[in-house]
């Protein structure tokens, strides 16, 4: 009886087994607990489950086909909800913009316009194309700002040497970056078309400079920008590790290359949640500007004054996929866009500011977006 006790005893699991394959079910894999290290990116004022997030979090960093995340800064409700860092770098390192400048950007001639220095309506301030008969005179602002001034900017091409953007960047363009940008032809017409664009960027910029100062001499233009940008922007902000890069000719490269800690993109992006206010309160950009920086432009509703929305993605998107995640978090998430997967993802109605920053190729970055999303959805909207 006793023997046969025990039989059954060891039957039962491999008939369980049995019925689960005959069924063709399987267990689900139990992770491995996280370490200390890894529970202890998360603080106290995490705002969402502690195991969640920090779980969520360590996937970023260890899953495979995700590229290599090298920092995770997360702001909830204005506090420090986590913050990690991969080998070899720390909250002291600073990381390279990319594209994300283009919103700083954006900000900077929003200050101008509350200045009355410049107007988003009018034909750009630009001298080249006010010559008669010159149809680029047509282009506003507010369509430089929106990607749609119908000039010929090719950001990417095959091969990659002969894009706007590398020309202007690294070749023929370099040295007054402004100036070979501006020069371009129409390729279509102005408002008709969104074409994102460096090139644009550094236009913008470049207008900046001019709203700023009458000099062309190099050093007064990038010291009249610079100064500008720390006395109402950075310093306000707390924004100390922030380093901006010129060319050769004085002019802000702002689409492309500014330098700083994840905290103090951390920091922007929740000036950006506060609609333009600094921590202590002060309005440094009106809100109506971070609104109509952050509403959708009438030739791509995924996009604003040089920043990207969590909106559908206009006819002229769909080849390249959306790049944030409208299908899970809500519409009036907005996020600065670097290249190779540098991120400050913004979702107001959150209380979240999230940033990632790192590297991962385009074949990563879908998966990686998706762990972003994950943590996101841990902070359900108010």
């Amino acid at each position: 009886m006793t023997d046969r006790k025990a039989l059954l005893r060891f039957a039962a699991p491999l008939s369980l087994a049995a019925v689960l394959g005959a069924c063709g079910g399987t267990a689900e894999p139990v992770p491995a607990p996280l370490s200390d290290e890894a529970m202890a990116v998360v603080t106290d004022k995490a705002g969402a489950p502690k195991d969640q997030l920090a779980r969520q979090i360590d996937d970023l960093f260890t899953k495979e086909g995700l590229g290599e995340t090298r920092a995770i800064v997360l702001i909830a409700d204005g506090e420090l909800a986590a913050e990690r860092y991969s080998d070899g770098y720390d909250a002291e390192t600073r990381m390279i913009s990319w594209s994300m400048a283009k919103t700083i950007t954006a900000v900077l001639v929003g200050m101008l316009v509350a200045d009355g220095k410049l107007n988003v309506d009018e034909p750009a301030p630009i001298a080249m194309w006010q010559r008669p008969g010159d149809p680029r005179a047509e282009i506003t602002l507010r369509q430089l700002l929106q990607m749609s001034s119908g000039l010929r900017h090719t950001e990417a091409g095959d091969p990659p040497y002969e894009s706007s953007e590398v020309r202007m960047l690294f070749l023929d363009g370099r040295d007054d970056m402004a100036r070979w940008a501006k020069e371009q032809p129409l390729e279509a017409e102005p408002g008709e078309n969104f074409e994102y664009s460096s090139n644009t960027t550094v236009i913008l910029a470049d207008i900046a400079a001019s709203a700023l100062t009458s000099s062309d001499d190099a050093e007064t233009r990038r010291s009249a920008v610079d100064d500008y940008l720390k006395e109402r922007l950075f310093e306000p902000l707390g924004m100390s590790s922030m380093v901006a890069e010129y060319d050769a000719s004085g002019t802000l490269i702002g689409g492309s290359l500014m330098h700083a800690t994840a905290r103090d993109w951390a920091k922007f992006g929740e000036f950006m949640r506060n609609q333009g206010r600094s921590p202590d309160g002060e309005q440094l950009v009106p809100s109506r500007w971070v609104s109509a920086m952050t509403e959708p432009s009438p030739t791509a509703p995924q996009y604003g004054f040089q920043t990207w929305l969590n909106r559908p993605l206009g006819a002229n998107g769909a080849e390249f996929g959306h790049p944030l995640f409208p299908e899970r978090a809500p519409a009036s998430l907005f996020s600065l866009i670097g290249h190779m997967g540098q991120y400050v993802l913004v979702s107001p109605e959150q209380g979240v500011t999230l940033v990632r920053l790192g590297h991962s190729t385009s074949v990563e970055r879908p998966a990686m977006l998706q762990e972003a999303a994950d943590i996101i959805a841990l902070y359900p909207a108010r």
